[in-house]
């Protein structure tokens, strides 16, 4: 027990000394990551990126508090990283999962392939991009239904961005009878395609034939947008062709839907 007490006696500056640097270490993290919050420097960047450099910052600097307050203990740091080593390959080994999405969570904010509002085709999944997190993103789907799908996922698979550029074509197919005149079919279609105001013009529209059977014609339908304007596009095409072919009186007038995703 004297030992014990004597111990205590001469530990006991260290351990005060420790708490009152771990409180202070404490108040001095939160007050410096309430001032990286406020840099106008981070209004620029998508907010994805900023939680993920602040969530690495806030604990960055708490593995500094507590090493630093393992050197106030007095405790050997030779045997303090021999620890953390054995522990850090027993925990990879166990993790292996985990350590593979938390590296496709930080590939995904360096590389950047798709962002947050992004419509994707990605790992099974197919959706508006809602979150991008560490170890997993977050993809709600048209009829509202929330995917989550591990980074590692990700990064291992092909990503399909609907959205990425300005421009998209809508591709439609339509078939009337083989009796009908391609030009005028042809033309039919093109001055339809003239009056919707969601259609592009450069670049140009296009319509041929592109196949047919012994009692059809089929014409392939191209038609570029803006991006956002696409289904609009889509869905109107669909109407105005079919109802200009009834106007006309072409003969069996069909469609076939080519592209049917997003």
């Amino acid at each position: 027990m004297e030992k014990i007490k004597d111990m205590l006696a001469g530990a006991g500056g260290n351990i005060v000394l420790a708490l009152i640097v771990t409180i202070v270490g404490y108040f001095v993290i939160k007050y410096v990551m309430k001032a990286l919050k406020k840099l106008k420097s981070f209004e620029k960047l998508d907010q994805t990126v900023v939680r993920f450099v602040l969530n690495f910052i806030k604990w960055l600097l708490y593995i500094m508090l507590i090493i630093a307050v393992i050197n106030i203990l007095g405790v050997p740091m030779a045997q303090v990283i021999a620890v953390l080593a054995s522990a850090g390959v027993a925990i990879g080994l166990a993790l292996q999962g985990a350590l593979s999405n938390l590296a496709g969570g930080i590939l995904l904010m360096v590389l950047r392939p798709f962002k947050v509002g992004d419509y994707v085709d990605a790992a099974g999944a197919s959706g508006f991009v809602h979150s991008i997190n560490l170890f997993y993103t977050v993809i709600m789907t048209i009829d509202n239904k929330r995917v989550t799908v591990p980074n590692g996922s990700l990064m291992n698979a092909n990503v399909v961005d609907y959205t990425a550029e300005p421009l998209r074509r809508v591709d439609l197919v339509f078939a009337c009878a083989k009796s009908e005149k391609p030009a005028e079919i042809q033309q039919c279609i093109l001055d339809t395609v003239a009056t919707s105001q969601f259609a592009l013009q450069d670049p140009a529209p296009f319509a041929h034939i592109s196949g047919g059977t012994n009692e059809s014609m089929e014409f392939t339908v191209r038609v570029w947008c803006k991006t956002e304007n696409y289904w609009d596009l889509y869905f109107e095409l669909n109407q105005i062709i079919v109802e200009a072919f009834a106007a006309k009186g072409v003969q069996a007038p069909a469609m076939r839907i080519l592209n049917e995703k997003a």
